[in-house]
């Protein structure tokens, strides 16, 4: 039984020489309603993580990532030279963006408190970006650990 495909609109060159088609457009949207759309689930979200976090290297690397209890909100967060470190851009949204002006704000007091974020790799960038941690477009994140954040977020509440 054959399939019929969707029409395609041939997009024609405005420059009225003799312009075939300059590129193939669908004419009917990919999804017909949000409902039918992909959705990151939690059980999408654990297979992603026990398949290593996306691509995590021999002997971790810093990249295999878990979601962590922090203040009942579950955050990204990866192990680092032993060290567990938390998604900062992720953990402003959730606790800090209606406590202070902005995220510029929070790396002014992270440098008053001598706190010193690392920078993510770009694979822990694509690793937070498929968990939904951060924004897809985001190309650059930084990590801070549980006490540095517990210290940032006691001098956000006690600002006031």
């Amino acid at each position: 039984m054959a399939v019929s495909a969707p029409p395609v609109i041939a997009a024609t060159s405005s420059g009225g020489g003799a312009g075939a088609s300059a590129g193939l457009f669908r004419a009917d949207p990919l999804y017909s309603s949000p409902a039918e759309s992909p959705r990151l689930t939690n059980s999408l979200v654990n297979t992603f993580l026990s398949a290593g976090g996306g691509g995590a290297g021999a002997g971790g690397g810093g990249n295999e990532c878990k979601m962590v209890d922090l203040h009942g909100v579950k955050v990204a967060s990866f192990l680092v030279e032993g060290r567990e470190l938390i998604c900062l851009p992720q953990v402003f949204d959730l606790f800090l963006k209606h406590l202070v002006g902005g995220l510029h704000t929070v790396y002014t007091k992270l440098k008053r408190l001598d706190i010193s974020p690392v920078v993510c790799t770009v694979e822990q960038v694509r690793i937070l970006r498929g968990l939904g941690a951060i924004q897809p477009g985001v190309n650059r994140c930084k990590l801070i650990t549980r006490k540095d954040f517990e210290t940032l977020y006691n001098d956000c509440t006690n600002a006031r």
